[in-house]
């Protein structure tokens, strides 16, 4: 069988179970941490043990896996997480590789590359495969899938080469990728075709946050080129309100597309985007923007709108089984 990296090592893909495919357990940027957060609004223990706690919760509920696409860009820090998982033994924390930017390239990679100040292939790939075959710094730990983001800019001069530089990777190496879009401006559409021409498995592609559309024949689009659709923003109500999603997977489900769709909250333990306000900001803006939401409201709901057991299991646990097989 084959098996799938994930922060306590690997794991045979038929034990992943019931599976969020979109979550992250902190967004902490290092720098906006190390010179404005501590002894202000972080505090390491506090924040340990409660992700501990919220990550029992949800595997308490049946969730046997979440994957995780922090990455540079959001702060990736694989020791603080190995310390997490080491006190949640009944949920498995698949980590990743790659870049989140909505446009420009990390100063780091700007004159290294192919043609570049200095000429040598694409610095960015190196390291992507890096992650996935050796490991993460020097954790040990190696990441399962690539992540990248084409945003409501498109492709910027930034964006293309990352994408690029994770196409490449996912082409010397199998595994897969999911891109951050932006379902407004169906940015999906780019992201596809520019994975197609870089000889993508389109197969191994999740579109990030296709779910905050409720346009069928945008949605089908994608899909029918073979790629997986994330409806992974539940309980973020403010890009599309629970029930319009709902509604949408239902009618999915109905046409066929049970097979393409995977589910998720994009959710945090903690994010530093409000500083320490972070907990009283979710509970005032979006209060079911947690893990448990969709074991708690959301598959009542789809129950509900005629979408069957199978078709359940098929997004929760087979179709994210398919994708890091």
């Amino acid at each position: 069988m084959p098996t799938v990296s994930t922060i306590r090592g690997p794991v045979d893909v038929e034990a992943l179970g019931q599976t969020l495919m979109h979550e992250h357990v902190f967004v902490v940027a290092t720098e906006h941490l190390e010179n404005y957060g501590r002894g202000a609004w972080w505090d390491e223990e506090f924040r340990v043990a409660d992700a501990i706690r919220k990550l029992n919760a949800v595997a308490a509920k049946g969730v046997r896996t979440i994957v995780d696409p922090t990455v540079w860009g959001l702060g990736r820090y694989i020791p603080r997480i190995q310390r997490i998982a080491a006190e949640v033994p009944d949920l498995h924390i698949i980590p990743a590789t790659g870049i989140y930017s909505y446009d420009e390239l990390p100063h780091q990679y700007e004159h290294r590359g192919p043609g570049l100040v200095l000429d040598m292939p694409e610095p960015m790939a190196e390291d992507f495969v890096r992650d996935l075959t050796v490991g993460i710094a020097d954790t040990g730990v190696k990441a399962a899938f690539l992540k990248c983001v084409v945003e409501q800019n498109g492709l910027t001069a930034g964006v293309e080469r990352i994408c690029r530089a994770v196409a490449q990777a996912h082409v010397r190496t199998g595994a897969p990728i999911t891109v951050h879009t932006n379902s407004f401006t169906q940015s999906g559409v780019i992201a596809l075709d520019l994975f197609a021409k870089e000889g993508v498995d389109l197969t191994k592609v999740v579109i990030g946050h296709a779910g905050d559309s409720n346009d069928l024949d945008y949605l089908m689009r994608l899909a029918d080129t073979g790629a997986i659709l994330g409806m992974d923003r539940f309980g973020l109500d403010l890009y599309n309100p629970t029930a319009q999603r709902v509604a949408t997977i239902a009618a999915l489900c109905e046409r066929g597309y049970a097979d393409r769709m995977v589910l998720s909250h994009d959710a945090a333990c903690f994010m530093d985007y409000f500083g320490g306000a972070w907990d009283d900001a979710v509970g005032a803006t979006a209060p079911n923007w947690r893990y448990d939401h969709i074991h708690d409201d959301v598959l009542p709901a789809l129950r509900e709108s005629g979408v069957t057991a199978e078709q359940i299991d098929r997004m929760l646990v087979f179709n994210p089984r398919r994708y890091f097989s």
